[in-house]
């Protein structure tokens, strides 16, 4: 059963119910995380929201609070994340991130039209997981919505989908990391094209190393970016397709990333020594328990009945898309010599 949505209140006070249970869940796993460093208060948050959720029935007013912490609570953090990086390393990581970024931008295109084809997956449908797994999972879903119009099936369909892949990034990559001997920066780079959702991203990043961490998140931003773009293509795309037709004009508001305006601006008053260097700690931590906070959030919103349910089909194209992605972007560094 999925969360209903909560009865409207007349004050942030909505917030509250969701909040705590978000918040408690993450102190616990934050606080475990400090004991089991090998498995980390990012992926025990997880763990621990899926299973209340999966567990039991959550009251309908736990929902907005929920949706808050793992949404704007994981903007929060990417903007603290700012103050712990020099600006002039965050343009050099994001340049020299591009070629991999294109590369497994157009893999996940292609890719995600091909299979949607061989599966017979909608053409709309097949963009939606594809635009998520190629920029930045739910929120590129959520941008591209009011351009390309789906129902309300195909978006959930898509979500579901793109969300089951974050969660295996989250476990699978840095262990995998280690496997193939990624060094820092090329696990960074990797974790930062190849996972879908911001918040997966920096979990999985710092979970390898700090140094990993830093650049993923920078890589992750960067790829943002390009939800911009892609949006404005698929809009004249849509325009084209209905032309002499009066299917009204696809909308684009929305599809600026607020939060990495946010981001660049910490890191340029760090960069300008605007920022005490006693408050560097400190705001690493706290932007360290927010993303604990929003990842148990996400785990909080996940129906794994529901993702079930879904069928094989969508899943399909979504592994598919994603395995075609991570193997690119290994490819790519591999000839670049940047692993």
């Amino acid at each position: 059963m999925s969360l209903a949505a909560a009865t409207p209140l007349p004050s942030h006070r909505r917030l509250l119910p969701g909040l705590a249970l978000s918040i408690g869940l993450a102190a616990l796993a934050f606080a475990l995380g400090r004991a089991l460093p090998l498995v980390g208060g990012a992926v025990l948050g997880i763990v621990l929201g899926l299973l209340v959720r999966n567990a039991l029935t959550l009251p309908a007013h736990t929902a907005a609070g929920i949706r808050f912490s793992g949404k704007y609570l994981l903007q929060a953090a990417v903007i603290l994340l700012g103050f712990g990086l020099d600006l002039g390393v965050v343009v050099h990581t994001g340049l020299s991130s591009l070629a991999v970024t294109l590369v497994t931008l157009a893999v996940a295109f292609l890719t995600a039209w091909a299979l949607a084809r061989l599966l017979k997956v909608h053409h709309v449908l097949g963009t939606l997981i594809g635009v998520g797994t190629a920029i930045c999972g739910g929120s590129a879903i959520a941008a591209v919505a009011p351009i390309l119009r789906p129902d309300e099936h195909d978006t959930a369909l898509a979500m579901s989908t793109i969300f089951l892949f974050n969660l295996l990034a989250v476990l699978l990559f840095p262990p995998l990391g280690h496997l193939l001997g990624l060094s820092d920066a090329g696990f960074g780079l990797w974790a930062g094209t190849a996972i879908n959702d911001t918040s997966s991203v920096v979990a999985a990043g710092y979970h390898y190393s700090h140094a990993a961490g830093d650049i993923a998140t920078v890589v992750k931003l960067a790829r943002a970016t390009l939800i911009i773009p892609i949006c404005l293509a698929l809009a004249g795309w849509q325009l084209w397709r209905a032309r002499g037709r009066d299917g009204g004009r696809p909308e684009l508001r929305g599809i600026v990333p607020w939060f990495i305006l946010g981001f660049l601006a910490a890191s340029a008053l760090r960069s300008a020594g605007l920022v005490p260097v006693a408050l560097l700690a400190p705001l690493h931590l706290a932007a360290e328990f927010l993303i604990v906070l929003a990842l148990t959030a996400i785990g909080l919103s996940a129906d794994l009945r529901r993702m079930v349910a879904t069928g094989a089909r969508p899943l399909l194209l979504g592994l598919g898309t994603w395995f075609a992605v991570a193997a690119s972007s290994l490819l790519v560094q591999a000839l670049l010599r940047q692993a």
